[in-house]
């Protein structure tokens, strides 16, 4: 969220005035997007990569991304010309679709720049929702209010713009995470039920691991084909797959996708989620039924899972 400080931060000793060292800063956004939505866009880790960086001119490079308490997020923020910044995210406390805390620390060049502790109120509806941003913030290296600022405007401004592209499906599946882990990612059975009712899957190419990739054609009841290319970027077994959907084999990308497996009383809460490229390809999925279509897709899972 501090990412572009890169551009105005400079490794200094900690200066003898320390007036304004401290500050509390307050940031909010209305969203145009569910409160669950909104939770997910906040959260989730291929989310949040999709709307880290806050300019065009600025890279942010994820080296780890587990958000659960007591889980953190390290990435290095990239500037052509700059030193990396270092940004280290702990969670202390997650509520979903209701609260979150988090520390923040700052580095560059191995010196600490600042520490926050960050909390994040969520309120809303299933039309829109409500961002309330909390940064109490202590200064080291140098004065970082101006930088916090700029960092979490910039970020919280497209967060906003992501969450009101974000499609996020759930269901409780009535089976073990292991089980509804091992139908989804082995390469034998997820062809036999992806895609919603009546459709089918013919597979060019599978590996499901990081890095690895699913080629394949889904196949609409009255024949008509869509080519599609799932890239893995992140498989946590039995927690989490972070995948790009693109239009065919090495076509462009039109989602930054991810799926989730949680516990829940001895069954699964299973939640997909899209960050679609553009509010068009958005708002062209929800007219011809993605919502619907994607929960189909679950519902079969929930199927095969209980025939097996």
């Amino acid at each position: 969220m501090t990412q572009n400080l890169a551009t105005n931060s400079a490794t200094r000793a900690v200066p003898d005035d320390r007036k304004g060292r401290f500050a509390t800063l307050t940031f909010e956004r209305d969203v145009a997007a569910p409160l669950a939505v909104l939770w997910e866009a906040w959260t989730a880790p291929a989310a949040r990569a999709n709307w880290a960086a806050p300019s065009p001119s600025v890279t942010v490079e994820f080296l780890e991304a587990d958000t659960r308490v007591g889980g953190r997020e390290v990435s290095l923020c990239k500037v052509e010309g700059h030193p990396d910044i270092r940004c280290e995210c702990g969670w202390l406390a997650l509520q979903p679709a209701l609260c979150s805390v988090n520390y923040e620390v700052i580095s560059s060049e191995g010196v600490t720049q600042s520490v926050a502790l960050v909390t994040a109120d969520i309120s809303g509806t299933h039309e829109r929702s409500r961002l309330v941003v909390t940064v109490q913030l202590s200064s080291l290296a140098e004065d970082m209010e101006a930088g916090y600022r700029e960092g979490f405007g910039a970020g919280l401004d497209n967060l906003a713009g992501a969450a009101e592209r974000t499609m996020v499906l759930q269901r409780v599946i009535q089976a073990p995470r292991s089980v509804v882990w091992g139908a989804w990612m082995n390469s034998e059975t997820l062809p036999q039920w992806w895609g919603p009712e009546g459709f089918s899957c013919r597979t060019k190419r599978i590996d499901l691991r990081t890095g690895g990739e699913w080629v394949f054609d889904m196949i609409a009841p009255d024949g008509t084909v869509f080519p599609n290319h799932h890239l893995y970027n992140e498989v946590r077994p039995e927690e989490r797959i972070g995948y790009t959907l693109h239009w065919g084999e090495n076509g462009p990308k039109h989602a930054d996708a991810w799926a989730s497996f949680e516990d829940q009383d001895g069954a699964t809460k299973v939640t997909l989620g899209m960050v679609f490229s553009t509010a068009a390809e958005f708002q062209e999925a929800k007219g011809f039924g993605a919502v619907e279509l994607g929960l189909q897709t679950l519902g079969k899972l929930e199927r095969f899972v209980a025939s097996r």
